[in-house]
């Protein structure tokens, strides 16, 4: 077992990493012009939308860990192997911004969203095992709620964006976002 402020500070890295890769992937406007900028308004749309992904992992993650007290080797792992898929982020992004309106780009995209948000599932249970004493741990992670939402919400997008708008998914990417923000409250509300 160890403690979590190392392992915190690498994903921490990892994210800022990926979030400066996303900014310098953006193209330069080919002019001094409102025209050239608009011309870019898909990549600049994309690169919100990963910013905001990036942000909410680093959220999520970081409200986790501030009550983690110790971690093993699974935890790491799993988490590893998340930040390899969250890492390809950058293509991805840049692969919807050069083809906005294909599905495929959109899909790809939107699969890394829900093996993260899976793989997000995995962590928890990693952590809940290497943890059980942790009480406030063990009760902030009884359901998973957010998570099964944000795969079924970007699932609808996938679909919605196979028959009919593939930027579908990258809203429905958002929307989960969103979701993941709000669910626990309305939870708190309900009972």
């Amino acid at each position: 077992m160890m403690e979590t402020d190392r392992f915190e500070a690498f994903i921490d890295a990892i994210l800022a990493i990926i979030i400066t890769i996303i900014v310098l992937e953006i193209p330069l406007a080919s002019s001094g012009s409102w025209e050239a900028l608009y011309e870019l308004r898909y990549e600049f749309i994309i690169y919100a939308v990963s910013f905001i992904v990036c942000f909410n992992f680093w959220n999520y993650n970081n409200n986790l860990f501030s009550i983690v007290n110790k971690i093993d080797y699974k935890v790491i792992w799993t988490m590893g192997i998340t930040l390899f898929i969250f890492s390809l982020l950058p293509y991805f992004t840049t692969f919807v911004g050069e083809n906005f309106h294909q599905f495929i780009p959109q899909f790809i995209y939107g699969l890394c969203f829900i093996i993260t948000a899976i793989l997000s599932m995995f962590i928890g249970k990693s952590v809940k095992e290497a943890d059980p004493a942790n009480i406030a741990l063990q009760l902030a992670l009884s359901n998973h709620y957010p998570m099964y939402a944000t795969i079924i919400i970007v699932s609808i997008g996938i679909i919605i964006g196979y028959f009919i708008y593939p930027p579908a998914i990258i809203a429905c990417c958002l929307i989960s976002i969103i979701g993941v923000w709000f669910i626990p409250k309305i939870q708190y509300y309900l009972k």
